[in-house]
């Protein structure tokens, strides 16, 4: 019971206390995946001159950096994805303290996507990266050295697209979802050995790309919510893998990862072409309708994403769509605060830095706009390189990933 009111405490307070401040950024989209940050000073424009470092990687890769106290790790991979790497970074200076490769076989993957898409998570220890071709599953685990810790293969991976799902942590454990156009499972390591702690059976469909989240429940107990198209959004007890409750089917194939806030979880499928098509909002409590369902709150089916993540900023929640039309929505009821058309195509995620929304276009623009019921655009700056990545933040430091670019910019001051 103690464990429980500490990380309910805790947890309690991210949920109420947007923006989250953090000095690491060390997942998918930072702190439990909210992509928030209340770090102060970063420009909302700027020139090519303006960059602290900006350095041209070993290979192509849509991950996102992560970043833990002075090393920064990231993913890149050849062309046809037969070497996968992991690059260790200085955040100050871009200058690189080491690499290591593995070998993989060609496999098919999305127009779209990269034989480096799926992002690092580290908990200051490790850092664990998941690679992916038809014949395995791969999760391996690094010291910050560069040395191996450990390598599990968790059996064949039957993606269409190849592997964008990113492992999260919870406490000693490393969640690893393998929702696949196969049998599938979501699967926990022991962080320290790589030995399997549990594994949960999961009905398929087709391949989920969502990175999982961890909320507490109306008792304060913590529960690891995994969404994919044929079990809708679903939870999960993070100690043992059992399903606590599960949510409607979605029609169409997941991508967007949840997200959380006024008591709700949401999460949308969509299509390639279709975009998104269906946003259902559940309570975090499990509420269950008469079929024993996560009763829906509210849905909405215009206006919103397909494989950006939204983000959940105060009292409203940011759709920011495939096809650049940006949406301030109420959390309350899921009705629009405002709907704008920014323009160009989205593969990646946005980010709130301090009350603004960052987003990297699919040609490399950087677009910034108010995280506010006023709409507001502050800035748009080109990279000069394509990009279907989400930027990640840490001590003072904005990192920008293109397809062959990794680029930082420094808040204003430091």
């Amino acid at each position: 019971m103690i464990r429980y009111a500490v990380l309910f405490a805790v947890t309690c307070f991210v949920l109420n206390s947007n923006p989250v401040s953090a000095e690491n950024w060390s997942r998918f989209r930072g702190d439990n995946g909210t992509g928030v940050s209340d770090q102060k000073g970063i420009p909302t424009s700027w020139s090519a001159g303006n960059y602290k470092w900006n350095i041209e990687l070993p290979g192509v890769g849509h991950a996102a950096p992560i970043v833990w106290g002075d090393k920064l790790f990231v993913t890149a991979a050849s062309e046809r994805g037969l070497v996968r790497r992991l690059l260790c970074l200085d955040p100050a200076t871009g200058k690189e303290n080491w690499q290591v490769e593995i070998a993989m076989s060609d496999s098919h993957k999305h127009s779209k996507s990269s034989w480096a898409s799926s992002t690092p998570v580290t908990d200051g220890k490790l850092i664990y990266v998941a690679h992916a071709d038809i014949e395995r599953y791969l999760v391996t685990a690094y010291d910050f050295d560069g040395k191996l810790a450990w390598r599990r293969s968790l059996g064949e991976y039957e993606s269409q697209h190849n592997i964008g799902v990113s492992l999260c942590l919870f406490e000693d454990m490393l969640i690893c979802p393998k929702d696949q156009r196969g049998p599938s499972r979501i699967i926990a390591l022991d962080t320290a050995t790589g030995e399997t702690r549990w594994s949960t059976l999961r009905s398929f469909r087709e391949t989920s790309y969502a990175t999982p989240i961890v909320v507490p429940d109306k008792d304060g107990k913590p529960q690891l919510i995994c969404v994919s198209g044929n079990m809708g959004i679903t939870s999960l007890n993070p100690y043992t893998g059992i399903m606590n409750w599960q949510g409607q089917t979605f029609p169409l194939r997941t991508v967007a990862s949840p997200v959380y806030g006024n008591g709700l979880l949401i999460a949308s499928c969509g299509q390639g072409g279709r975009f998104g098509v269906q946003q259902m909002a559940v309570s975090l409590d499990g509420e269950l309708d008469e079929n024993g369902l996560a009763k829906i709150v509210w849905e909405r089916k215009k206006v919103i994403p397909y494989v950006p993540t939204p983000v959940v900023y105060g009292e409203h929640l940011y759709e920011w769509s495939d096809e650049g039309i940006v949406a301030c929505v109420n959390l309350t009821d899921g009705t629009d605060v405002w709907v704008k058309r920014l323009g160009g195509n989205f593969s990646g995620s946005p980010i709130c830095i301090d009350g603004k929304l960052y987003c990297m276009a699919e040609d490399g623009e950087v677009v910034v706009i108010a995280a506010s019921p006023e709409f507001k655009e502050l800035g748009r700056t080109p990279l000069d390189d394509p990009s279907h990545s989400t930027p990640a933040i840490a001590n003072g430091r904005l990192f920008l990933r293109s397809f062959h670019r990794l680029a930082c910019l420094e808040a204003k001051g430091t």
